[in-house]
C-alpha cells in the first residue's frame, strides 16, 4: 500500500499562528504600557483569561467550539463568510468582544480606559495581520511532495479568517489539489464526516491518506476515526497519555519523508 494523499492542518502545523498571537500580544501590550503603565506580560495574562471567559459566555460558543474557532482568533476575526447564522451572530458580536476582552484585561490591572481598550483592541487585529509566519520547513516540505501525492489542507475556522491567513502568505494555497475549511462544511475536527469529506475530494481512500496535524484532540483523533495513518507533529515535546496514540510522531515535517517511504 503506498500513500497516495497527504492531508496537512494549517494552524501550527504549516502556518506558526501561536507565534504571530504571541507577538501580536506583545506588542499591543507594550503599547499599554507607553499608555498606562501596565506590565505587559500581566495585561497579556489577564486578556487571555478575560478573552476566553467572555468567549465561553456566548451563546455562540457551541457552534465555535464544533467549528474550531479559538477565543483568540476571535480577538481579529470579522466572521464576515459562513452561511451558518451563527457567523452573523458573531459578525456583530465581533468588535463587542475584542474590546470588552481588553477592557476587561486593562481593569484587572486597575486601569478604567474605554478608549484605550478600544485601541488596544484595533491594534492587536493590525499587529496579528502583519505576522503571517510560516515554518522554515513548510515550503521545502510542499515542493518534496507536490507532484508525487495529492495535498489537501484540512483546516479548523471561519471561513473568511482562514482565507485570510492563506492570503497572508499567498504563495501556500497553489501546492493543495483541495481545501477543506471547517466553517464552510459545517462541522469541524474531529467529526469523522469532515475527514471523510475530505479524502473523497481528493479520490482515495482512507487508508491511503496521512493526516498531519500537531494537535492530538482534532487532527489525530478525527484521522483515526476513518482510517486513516496519523502523523503528530509535536515541534516542543508536549508530554501525551494513551488516549489518543497517533501512528507517527514526528518533531520536523521533513521526517514525513521516512515515513511516506515505509509504504512504498
Amino acid at each position: 500500500m503506498a500513500i497516495k494523499a497527504v492531508c496537512f492542518d494549517l494552524d501550527d502545523t504549516l502556518l506558526w499562528d501561536e507565534r504571530s498571537v504571541r507577538e501580536a500580544f506583545e506588542a499591543t501590550c507594550l503599547r499599554a504600557k507607553d499608555a498606562a503603565g501596565t506590565d505587559p506580560a500581566k495585561l497579556e495574562q489577564a486578556v487571555r483569561k478575560e478573552a476566553r471567559e467572555l468567549y465561553e459566555s456566548y451563546e455562540t460558543f457551541p457552534f465555535t467550539k464544533m467549528i474550531g474557532i479559538n477565543p483568540f482568533e476571535g480577538l481579529w476575526a470579522n466572521f464576515t463568510a459562513g452561511e451558518q447564522p451563527e457567523f452573523r451572530q458573531l459578525e456583530q458580536l465581533a468588535p463587542v468582544y475584542r474590546k470588552e476582552s481588553w477592557r476587561r484585561g486593562l481593569l484587572a490591572l486597575g486601569v478604567d480606559d474605554d478608549v484605550l481598550a478600544g485601541e488596544l483592541a484595533e491594534q492587536f487585529g493590525r499587529e496579528r495581520r502583519s505576522r503571517p509566519h510560516v515554518y522554515e520547513e513548510t515550503f521545502t516540505i510542499l515542493n518534496e511532495l507536490k507532484g508525487n501525492v495529492k495535498l489537501l489542507l484540512l483546516t479548523n475556522g471561519c471561513p473568511a479568517l482562514q482565507q485570510e491567513k492563506l492570503d497572508g502568505v499567498p504563495e501556500l494555497a497553489g501546492y493543495f489539489d483541495e481545501i477543506v475549511i471547517s466553517g464552510a462544511f459545517g462541522k469541524g475536527k474531529p467529526d469523522s464526516t469532515i475527514f471523510r469529506h475530505a479524502v473523497e475530494r481528493l479520490g482515495v481512500e482512507p487508508e491511503d491518506s496521512l493526516m498531519v496535524g500537531d494537535k492530538l484532540t482534532t487532527d489525530i483523533c478525527g484521522g483515526l476515526s476513518v482510517g486513516m495513518t496519523t502523523v503528530w507533529v509535536n515541534r516542543d515535546g508536549k508530554s501525551r497519555t494513551d488516549e489518543i496514540v497517533p501512528d507517527y510522531e514526528i518533531q520536523h515535517l521533513s521526517q514525513l519523508h521516512d515515513i511516506i517511504a515505509k509504504f512504498s
